[in-house]
């Protein structure tokens, strides 16, 4: 089998093969898979006509095919500009600026961040930048469009789970040895926090707060509208949250291709994106035991622990890369006895995969289903 081109990133691949529509159904997973690609080496790899070439190393931006490589909010960052014009450096330095930025100002990774000076103390009003204080009305909206399933007030959660610094995922099974902990639901009510636009100023109320996914969505988000103009198409891919505009390299289209949650060498769909956002909540990679007990990031408020609601993956397409992220992330914590319903109540196009390994999608994710495997749930 002949690849034309092949690109594939962390969690969520982006791939071009010299391939129609109808002809995905004949092939099998595993021959999709180009010779010399590793387990948690697809986001490094470009193969073009079978040769195997590196992406740029991190920080080096590359004029003349509009690429970039770099790390941020703890995962890799890929940003890609086909037929770019004269000025994509500009634009793609931008980029890299913006998301510095929201890291600086959103991480709960260090102490002096504007979010964590308000964590500090969360009845009190904090005069913060404009990127944080857009990050907490974003997050507060979504909070309501939930009705509450999305809260970001699971920070404590986390904590108590180890998840309190930068964890190795990438180097391994991860175990932490910690005092028992006692997980309790969230009883505080709805978090309405107060926003005051003029002054630029938050008071987050009583529980300190936890914009990761939030944060990570609002970059792409504001990258994206960056890159408008800058070729004849973009990507730009974080850690699975990843927004295309334009033409793609796959006959004008952009194709993503889901992995499989217990193995990244296989895919169970391929997905045709266009002018829109993506992004998959799964457990493949955040994930590691405290003590005897495995748990991973995605919390449910409304038991204080990891989800267990047999879902492995949910991916979800949306306009804005940023409802994408917080749609993908309820759905998952909807669980797999509701996840149908549900994103059919919400007009959702959304993809899952149960922890049994079966798939499911719903009526809007119908017309971007290019290939699903066979062992299908609807």
């Amino acid at each position: 089998m002949e690849f034309r081109r092949y690109l594939r990133f962390h969690r969520l691949g982006l791939f071009k093969y010299g391939l129609e529509r109808q002809q995905f159904s004949r092939f099998r997973v595993r021959q999709w898979q180009p010779a010399g690609a590793r387990a948690g080496h697809h986001n490094r790899l470009v193969v073009m006509n079978g040769t195997v070439t590196r992406m740029p190393e991190q920080g080096v931006v590359r004029p003349h095919d509009g690429s970039i490589t770099f790390s941020s909010m703890a995962t890799s960052v890929s940003v890609r500009v086909l037929s770019p014009a004269t000025d994509v450096d500009e634009q793609i330095a931008a980029v890299v600026d913006v998301f510095r930025d929201v890291e600086r100002t959103c991480t709960r990774f260090d102490a002096s961040s504007p979010l964590m000076v308000a964590n500090a103390s969360p009845n009190e009003w904090h005069v913060v930048p404009e990127v944080l204080l857009r990050a907490v009305a974003y997050a507060a909206a979504a909070h309501e469009a939930t009705d509450g399933l999305f809260d970001p007030r699971v920070l404590t959660h986390l904590i108590d789970l180890g998840y309190d610094r930068t964890l190795p995922f990438d180097q391994g099974p991860l175990t932490l040895e910690r005092e028992p902990v006692v997980t309790a639901r969230l009883d505080e009510g709805r978090w309405r926090p107060e926003i005051d636009g003029r002054r630029s100023a938050i008071r987050l109320g009583p529980v300190p707060i936890d914009l990761g996914g939030i944060g990570k969505g609002l970059a792409v988000a504001r990258a994206s509208k960056l890159l408008r103009g800058s070729g004849l198409g973009y990507l730009i891919n974080a850690g699975g949250d990843c927004s295309v505009g334009g033409e793609g390299p796959s006959d004008g289209r952009w194709l993503v291709g889901v992995e499989k949650p217990s193995n990244a060498d296989e895919l169970v769909a391929v997905l045709e994106l266009c002018d829109q956002g993506c992004a998959t909540s799964s457990t493949r990679r955040r994930k590691w035991q405290v003590n005897d007990r495995a748990v991973h990031h995605l919390i449910d408020p409304r038991t204080g622990s990891s989800s267990d609601g047999g879902l492995g993956a949910v991916t979800v397409f949306a306009a804005d890369p940023m409802w994408a992220e917080v749609w993908s992330k309820t759905l998952f914590l909807v669980g797999a006895e509701r996840i149908a319903a549900e994103a059919t109540r919400r007009g959702l196009a959304a993809l899952w995969i149960h922890e049994d390994g079966t798939v499911g999608s719903s009526p809007e994710m119908a017309p971007h289903l290019m290939w699903q495997e066979s062992d299908v749930t609807q």
